[in-house]
């Protein structure tokens, strides 16, 4: 399938053509239909997809074909980063349109913020905002959605996670009832299903399976001692001249701390949230086109930030959540390209990694560690969270006999490794409490793309 079969307007695909885009990815191949015919949509599809140009094209299509001018799509994301993001990646479609947009976030000064204002004023075509920004705004009369036809949420189980959602739902106040809304996550946990019926009508969904990594990244883990990391870490980025590198470490202290240890010995910047947004842009910026090579910091760059050319992600501390790693290891191996990924596991650790290699289904190989480094902590394949193996030596106590909160429910696996092909779901009109009907996915037309398997759906 090539973009030309979306019949998109000449001057689109002017734009599509400038950027190199030639064939659409699998969240491309299935959304957009569903977009162009007005739908809404719920879609889950990881960072790196092209999810992006996947909700974006048909709207700007849209726009094209019927002339409108005025506020007529917002778009909702989670951090200032993807928010800029997504704006840039409008900008590069839409340069052959006319049409503009505006991006809207918090972190700068008082410049920035009149400027934002300002810019609301005269007046775009397209917001991109994060919700707290915008719910300012909103509070000072600002905004005009009359005529707004399209509300999009990037990353939306971040945005709840952030606790956005109160802010979400004071926004939609202001938005017309009879607008198209479109819905992407990375996940889809009981939540985000929830969330989305106060929102969305009749939605058809998309599944591109999660909890898999690219098959050209090279994973790898290190068991090590806390006290080890420091000079592993050096030992890495010794050993090769990486391009491209990024270390995710799990709390902001941590990124500072080892950003004080290694930048007289690296070029290595830190990105954490206590910088300035103009700091922040500047890293960015240099890390894109290739003046910086290594970049800390915690989960906030895991998503939303579409670098190219990443040729080693290291997990300085072993992710929680087995979706973090994934998240992060997607950093490199993009567009076609091979990268790295080598974790930390400390002992106490252990279980983490369990989780992860359950979720992407895979065993990840375990690396010895370089010559003159003192052995590490001895793997156990079957490793357990301390405080359910009785391990734990925290304040509270986790014994048998321990109280049980009143109507405490374990947490489920919310995402548990998909077997299936991408899969498209479809509702009629109907009553809510149904389930949507199911589309058919042919198996027999499947071929390698970046992302995995890609199948075609048929009625």
């Amino acid at each position: 399938m090539n973009f030309s079969d979306f019949n998109f307007e000449s001057s689109l695909n002017e734009g599509l053509d400038a950027m190199g885009f030639d064939k659409p990815t699998p969240i491309q191949e299935f959304a957009i239909p569903v977009i162009q015919q007005g739908k809404d949509l719920i879609a889950c599809a990881q960072t790196g997809t092209g999810k992006t140009a996947a909700f974006i094209l048909p709207i700007l299509n849209k726009m094209a074909k019927e002339g409108q001018t005025g506020l007529n799509t917002l778009i909702l994301a989670p951090t200032r980063e993807l928010a800029i993001q997504i704006d840039q990646q409008i900008q590069g479609f839409a340069y052959f349109l006319g049409v503009s947009s505006i991006p809207v976030y918090g972190g700068g000064d008082g410049i920035a913020w009149e400027q934002q204002k300002k810019a609301m004023e005269v007046g775009a075509e397209i917001i991109v905002a994060t919700p707290g920004r915008l719910i300012a705004l909103l509070a000072g009369g600002k905004i005009n959605f009359d005529k707004l036809e399209h509300l999009i949420m990037d990353e939306a189980d971040r945005m709840l996670d952030m606790g956005f959602s109160e802010d979400i739902l004071k926004i939609v106040n202001y938005l017309p009832k009879d607008r198209q809304t479109i819905l992407f996550s990375a996940t889809m946990p009981p939540k985000i299903r929830q969330f989305s019926k106060q929102l969305l009508n009749n939605p058809e969904e998309i599944s591109l399976a999660i909890g898999k990594t690219a098959a050209n990244v090279t994973q790898g883990v290190y068991l090590v001692y806390e006290s080890q990391k420091e000079a592993l870490v050096r030992s890495i980025l010794t050993k090769k001249d990486y391009e491209a590198v990024i270390i995710f470490a799990s709390t902001k202290e941590k990124v500072k701390n080892l950003y004080k240890l290694l930048k007289k010995d690296f070029d290595i910047e830190a990105f954490h949230s206590d910088l300035e947004q103009v700091e922040r842009e500047i890293i960015m910026s240099r890390f894109k086109n290739k003046s910086l090579k290594i970049l800390i910091g915690t989960d906030i760059i895991s998503r939303g930030i579409d670098v190219v050319g990443i040729e080693l992600v290291i997990n300085y501390d072993t992710p929680n959540d087995p979706e973090d790693y994934v998240h992060r290891v997607g950093r490199t191996a993009r567009a076609d390209s091979n990268g790295e990924a080598i974790t930390f596991v400390s002992d106490k650790d252990q279980y983490k990694l369990s989780r992860i290699e359950q979720m992407i289904g895979m065993e990840i190989e375990k690396f010895p560690l370089p010559e003159g480094f003192e052995s590490g902590p001895e793997y156990k394949s079957k490793s357990h969270h301390p405080e359910k193996s009785g391990d734990f030596k925290g304040k509270k106590s986790f014994s048998k006999n321990s109280k049980k909160k009143k109507n405490f429910k374990p947490r489920d696996n919310q995402n548990p490794v998909s077997k299936e092909k991408p899969t498209v779901k479809s509702s009629e009109p109907k009553q809510e409490t149904r389930p949507p009907r199911e589309k058919t996915v042919d198996s027999n037309k499947e071929k390698s793309t970046p992302f995995g398997k890609r199948t075609n759906v048929i009625d």
